[in-house]
């Protein structure tokens, strides 16, 4: 960098607190140009990915198109950049603007219809009926009673309106904010879902600092395209529940554990993934009160939400069929359910695996974290539905864990949007081996090759 004297007059005594400074926070010689140089490489490719990602709104193709095109490469470029994140050193001060600037990425599809998912009508027509004081859990959507309430749009555009609503309390009365803050419009939970996001980001912040983390590991949840297309493009209802499962995370961080099993189970009303660390929080604890102490808060913060609802209706009815019937994108189900063609046999066969997998976890010598990010991980492997959505929980631990498993899941799950391409635009819901195959492979691979402290794969963040 070059500076001119020749218009202001700088005293030596400037000069050296100038030199002393920029010698404190950046280094000095070659030291201080390989930092800028790799601060400017990871701007360029955020700039990129953020590009990337904002061409959906200008291709000039069907929207699903579009969202094929931008998440496949989105996906692409992320894992590239997240190697580089690995090895550049990167000052919190060039953490900012990468931040804000995918923050207005999120805000840029606040009022943008969702392309691969139509589950926002249902969010709708759930804060609909509750707005008129109804039981969301009472009716479906296409009884007679409710006829008084159709309009052109709903409930129309609702999934399955043959079955009542899938979702726990709390996430309908988060339905029901939407539809008094918009209506029958979008952008009412799109905004609630962009302050979730926030939160999530001032939560990994602060946890990140507690466990002495690098902030620049924050980049592999802000600049990760499968949170962007799920969240604030599709508008799914997890990204309600990431926030608070960071902020359980980050209040038994600070010690703080009645509020950390508060949010444990209120994250279990969005999404029952916390189901599967319980007993590491359980197993965790020193004194059996605070073991039993901490499981009981969780769970009774789950169950509140139930009371107004348990004694006139079924809250679990249409979640129950959801856990019998559903499919989609687990990998070790359709590998076993492609040789004994038995749905409910696989499901079992797969729970039987997937405790098997998690005891030795639980009693292992690794860390606390590691053991969150595992057992959130052999969930999804052993699970038979696993939409991009549900992989969002994974990620947010990447910042906390920087495993290339998980990287690897956050972006080769973009390519099951072939399945919903080939649905919007044909008529045909099928799935790929070789999607899964490319999916889960290297997941498994890489996560094995992790738990076993092996360094092979580790060569993406070394060069």
């Amino acid at each position: 960098m070059k500076i001119n004297f020749s218009k202001r007059k700088i005293t030596p005594k400037i000069l050296i607190i100038f030199h002393h400074r920029t010698i404190q926070n950046y280094g000095s010689g070659k030291h201080n140009m390989n930092i800028f140089s790799g601060v400017k490489l990871i701007t360029t490719f955020s700039l990129l990915l953020a590009s990337i990602i904002a061409a959906y709104h200008l291709l000039p193709y069907e929207p699903i198109v579009n969202y094929t095109i931008t998440y496949l490469l989105g996906s692409f470029v992320y894992l590239i950049l997240s190697a580089k994140i690995f090895r550049i050193e990167i000052h919190n001060e060039h953490l900012i603007p990468i931040i804000v600037f995918f923050l207005l990425v999120r805000i840029s599809f606040v009022n943008t219809t969702p392309s691969a998912s139509d589950d926002i009508y249902r969010y709708m027509w759930d804060g609909k009926v509750q707005a008129s004081g109804i039981n969301p859990y009472e009716y479906k959507p296409g009884d007679p009673k409710l006829s008084n309430y159709h309009s052109e749009l709903l409930p129309a555009k609702v999934n399955f309106p043959e079955m009542r609503t899938i979702y726990f309390p709390l996430s309908e009365w988060l339905f029901f904010t939407g539809f008094k803050l918009s209506g029958e419009n979008i952008w009412g939970y799109k905004l609630l879902l962009l302050l979730a996001e926030i939160i999530t980001f001032v939560s990994l912040y602060f946890l990140l600092k507690k466990k002495n983390i690098n902030l620049k590991y924050l980049l592999f949840y802000v600049l990760c395209p499968l949170p962007i297309f799920q969240f604030a493009l599709d508008a799914h209802v997890d990204g309600f529940g990431l926030p608070l499962f960071v902020l359980a995370l980050t209040f038994y961080s600070y010690e703080k554990k009645f509020l950390s099993a508060l949010f444990l189970g209120l994250s279990l009303s969005i999404k029952p993934v916390g189901i599967v660390l319980l007993p590491i929080f359980f197993l965790n604890e020193e004194k059996l009160t605070s073991k039993i102490k901490f499981v009981l808060t969780a769970l009774i913060a789950f169950a509140f939400q139930f009371l107004p609802y348990i004694f006139t209706s079924n809250p679990f009815e249409a979640f129950l069929i959801y856990t019998k019937h559903w499919i989609f994108n687990g990998f070790v189900f359709n590998l076993f359910n492609s040789f004994i063609h038995n749905n409910q046999t696989t499901r079992i066969i797969c729970t039987i695996l997937l405790s098997l997998s998690l005891l030795p976890l639980y009693f292992s010598k690794k860390n606390f974290t590691d053991k969150i990010y595992y057992a959130v991980l052999l969930l999804m492997i052993f699970s038979p539905v696993v939409h991009p959505w549900y992989i969002a929980w994974l990620v947010v631990l990447l910042p906390l864990t920087q495993k290339w498993s998980g990287l690897f899941y956050a972006a080769f799950s973009s390519l099951t949007i072939f399945t919903i391409l080939n649905y919007q635009l044909h008529g045909m819901w099928k799935e790929y081996w070789v999607v899964l195959l490319l999916e889960y492979v290297p997941v498994i691979v890489l996560m094995i090759t992790e738990m076993m402290n092996k360094k092979l794969f580790y060569v993406f963040s070394k060069n």
